[in-house]
């Protein structure tokens, strides 16, 4: 907690650059690799139909990453939080899970791309010029999708191990490689495309074959044959914690397969044909790749800064983070937005010299369609800000509205009605959707972030500090229950009967003072949403910190003696603990119904919703902590049904605790 804690204490502007430069680097050379192969093939005999094919294949590629970077961010995310609670048993199976798991769907990938590359590749926008291309391209790549997939998440769960230097090492020896090869491959060979491709995941395999090694001997995790049986609940765990990986890596597929479709359709009723227009967007894609990927590697960095300091409830200290993050990125923006606007040629060179009529198009691309730059890196930026301080329906908003609403929208709407007007003027509602989204997008955003900060609240202070009570050696008692079932007063009267400490609410207040961070973000309950938003918010970086620190209280809690807790996944938590009484308390939904409307004066119908409602926000909670059912029965050693009473259900425990202990109830 200590290391965490100096989050809250040293100058933002060290800790930013400490975090973000790693995070910086490490995704521009994701970049090189998509944007090299582009710059010899635009160089080389293919010109820009090479690029075209290049850039046709691009978004089944991107489907190829979202599913494994699901399973990878997943995997990278669950083992930080198994080395926060020291949970080594959950570590290498979380790996194990993560690893088949991808090694199976890049199999089904693989298959699916060799044997359907050809209507793939038409779908996705190739024309008869570019068909036979594309398909000698992606053959390549596709049949290396196993080691490339696999060294995608490899990368990212050597990160959260602790070696972002070695996993930087993997990224930059292919990178460097495929740079070498390439010139050797398309231009000494004369392999063309294919030499490119070949060049591509020659560097892909031996930076699999670098992340491999590191396996041999990981810092938190040591991997057995049994580590890779693929474990359903820690399967879902991953997908939850992935999620919003996979749903920005599909809308960027949304987009681009949208984009490749209306420009092949209105390309080829302009003056420039279907295959300019695919062509340009294929390497101005990749260039305004690296504009964002600063953007988000700095947003990333701070990622663990602001979530931090907003569950401490240090708010000057995520503002400033806040606007440091801001600045850097507006800034990113804006250099990039002056030279797409005054020296586009500049950049389109690097890719070779085309015709007059491919360069018309090219400069009115990058001068219209990249115009709003700045706005797109803040909507970036912004999702990643929302996500790091658990607030999964911003970061929602913020991660889908740009390129799945907004963009797909105005580019259908637009690409019609100026077809209409003008016969060939179609393609011109592609380059003018970008900045519109970009616009609505940024103001819907901002109206949200402005909202945001003038909602904070000041901290509040601890009036009564708590400890933990130091006791006899004995019995832990965790209880588990149903909403309506009165497992807090039963615990209550377990604990009086056995003369030692009860933790409910103390536990919060002790989790705050241990960790620096505020309650309200450690037993934040997120009832109001569906159980797929509170999936999302429990897999939130702030979250995800104050679970790892009360599991680390209540080891602590179980440390000082014998005591009874209620909730939290507790029987999870302390399942290593001999002297742990794992109990979990039921009833019929009528008798549940009846206390909560006692409880809270609730009618029937919202009595019963609150019922479910809240079980969901257990059961999700449960599910995202320990990667079981919350009420799988088999996890427990003693299930009651409370409809016998608060009073005979605590007398039932106690002689349970007692049968099974030997201890004496007072």
């Amino acid at each position: 907690m200590e290391e965490s804690k100096s989050l809250g204490e040293q100058p933002i502007p060290k800790l930013l650059s400490r975090f973000a430069l790693p995070c910086v680097l490490g995704l521009l050379i994701g970049a090189l690799y998509n944007i090299v192969d582009q710059i010899f093939i635009g160089n080389s005999s293919l010109g820009y139909l090479g690029n075209a094919a290049t850039g046709i294949s691009f978004p089944v590629i991107c489907i190829a990453n979202a599913f494994a970077w699901c399973v990878g961010d997943g995997a990278a995310a669950y083992l930080s939080i198994c080395a926060g609670r020291q949970d080594s048993e959950s570590a290498h199976k979380c790996v194990g899970t993560g690893l088949t798991t991808t090694f199976v769907i890049s199999l089904v990938l693989a298959c699916v791309g060799l044997v359907f590359c050809r209507p793939l590749m038409a779908l996705f926008g190739a024309s008869e010029a570019t068909l036979d291309l594309a398909c000698d391209y992606f053959r390549i790549i596709a049949l290396f999708f196993p080691a490339y997939l696999m060294m995608n998440v490899m990368n990212g769960i050597i990160r959260a191990d602790g070696s972002p230097s070695y996993a930087m090492i993997t990224l930059c020896s292919g990178a460097v490689l495929n740079l070498i090869l390439d010139p050797i491959c398309i231009f000494v060979l004369d392999w063309g495309i294919q030499g490119a491709a070949i060049a591509t995941v020659v560097g892909q395999t031996v930076s699999f074959l670098v992340c491999l090694w590191y396996f041999r001997r990981p810092k938190s995790f040591r991997l057995t044959k049994h580590s890779f049986g693929i474990n359903g609940a820690m399967l879902k765990n991953l997908v939850v914690l992935g999620g919003s990986t996979f749903i920005i890596q599909i809308s960027v597929v949304v987009m681009t397969l949208l984009s490749n479709i209306m420009l092949a359709k209105y390309g080829g009723l302009s003056v420039y044909g279907s295959d300019i227009p695919i062509s340009v967007f294929s390497i101005q894609t990749k260039i305004y790749t690296i504009v964002s990927n600063i953007a988000v590697g700095i947003a990333l960095g701070g990622q663990p800064i602001l979530g931090y300091n907003y569950g401490a409830q240090k708010m000057d200290r995520v503002k400033q983070t806040y606007i440091l993050i801001l600045v850097s990125s507006l800034s990113v923006g804006l250099v990039a937005t002056l030279v797409f606007e005054f020296a586009p040629q500049l950049v389109i060179g690097i890719f070779g010299k085309q015709n007059a009529l491919y360069m018309d198009f090219a400069v009115k691309s990058f001068r219209i369609f990249l115009s709003m730059c700045m706005a797109s890196c803040f909507i970036k930026i912004s999702s990643i800000f929302f996500q790091s301080i658990g607030k999964a329906v911003h970061a929602m908003v913020a991660s889908v509205i740009r390129d799945m609403l907004c963009f797909v929208t105005f580019t259908v709407t637009l690409c019609t009605l100026l077809e209409r007007k003008e016969a060939g003027a179609g393609i011109y509602g592609i380059l003018l959707a970008a900045p519109l989204s970009d616009l609505v997008a940024g103001i819907v955003i901002t109206i949200l972030t402005i909202a945001f900060f003038k909602g904070l609240r000041p901290a509040t202070e601890q009036t009564n500090p708590v400890a933990i009570r130091a006791t006899h050696p004995g019995v832990v008692v965790t209880i588990a229950r149903q909403h309506g079932t009165c497992g807090k007063q039963i615990g209550e009267l377990v604990a009086k009967k056995l003369d030692i400490p009860f933790y409910y609410k103390e536990l919060t207040a002790l989790v705050a003072q241990e960790s620096g961070m505020a309650a309200e973000f450690i037993t934040e309950d997120y009832d109001d949403a569906s159980e797929v938003l509170h999936e999302i918010y429990l897999s939130t970086h702030v979250v995800r910190q104050g679970i790892i620190a009360q599991e680390q209280v209540l080891q602590k809690i179980a440390d000082a003696g014998a005591c009874v807790v209620v909730g939290r996944a507790a029987n999870h938590v302390l399942r290593s603990y001999p002297n742990v009484v794992r109990v979990f308390i039921h009833a019929p939904e009528e008798v549940r119904i009846r206390n909560i409307q006692a409880m809270y004066g609730d009618d029937a119908a919202s009595a019963r919703q609150q019922m479910h409602r809240s079980d969901e926000s257990r059961a999700a909670y449960y599910r995202n902590t320990s990667g079981n059912a919350w009420n799988a029965m088999d996890q427990y050693d003693l299930c009651l049904d409370a409809s016998i009473g608060k009073e005979a259900a605590a007398n039932l425990i106690v002689d349970y605790v007692k049968e099974k202990t030997g201890i004496q109830s007072k």
